[in-house]
């Protein structure tokens, strides 16, 4: 499934390769590999709240500062009960040295650059560049997706407040609910 024109990277349209997810869908699964080149699945989270952002590359300003305010925010999230994942197609390496470099610890960063799984599963594979358009998800611990914002232009940040307020909420849910 490919969906023409559904961001805009450069001025340039650019076409999305897999299906639009909406709030409400089951989360698709995923792998995709750490730094140590294992492979990580989003399933291994589950029973957390997630917070899972896809990225073209830690290289570029906004996807460095965007990892980094994430970084910044999950140190306020209760790390038993929220995982925040960076998703990009960065090889493992450089990942690794920019999450040094940057002092990135809160985060799961991970990379797509094996097989583009998390990209054709979250509809956010740019066909044309081979890179992740930028986008947030929030997927409850029962693999929910509860919050989606695609973000049209890829050098524009997300809605980091809204986000961030779907997560609190499931965390405030969760407490409510135990």
């Amino acid at each position: 499934m490919e969906r023409k024109d559904a961001v805009i990277a450069g001025g340039k349209p650019m076409t999305l390769v897999g299906p639009e997810i909406k709030a409400g869908d089951k989360a698709p699964d995923f792998t995709c590999l750490d730094a140590k080149m294992n492979p990580v699945r989003l399933s291994d989270t589950r029973g957390k709240i997630r917070l899972v952002a896809s990225v073209p590359s830690l290289d570029t300003m906004v996807c460095s500062l965007e990892t980094t305010r994430f970084n910044k925010e999950a140190e306020k999230l209760p790390a038993d009960k929220v995982a925040v994942i960076v998703v990009s197609v960065d090889l493992p390496f450089a990942q690794d040295r920019f999450c040094s470099m940057e002092g990135i610890k809160n985060v799961k960063v991970l990379s797509d650059h094996r097989d583009t799984a998390m990209g054709q599963a979250y509809g956010v594979l740019i066909k044309e560049t081979r890179l992740l358009s930028r986008a947030v998800f929030v997927v409850d611990e029962s693999d929910v997706v509860r919050y989606v914002e695609y973000v049209g232009e890829l050098g524009k940040h997300p809605d980091y407040d809204a986000a961030l307020k779907a997560v609190n909420g499931l965390v405030e849910s969760k407490r409510a609910a135990a």
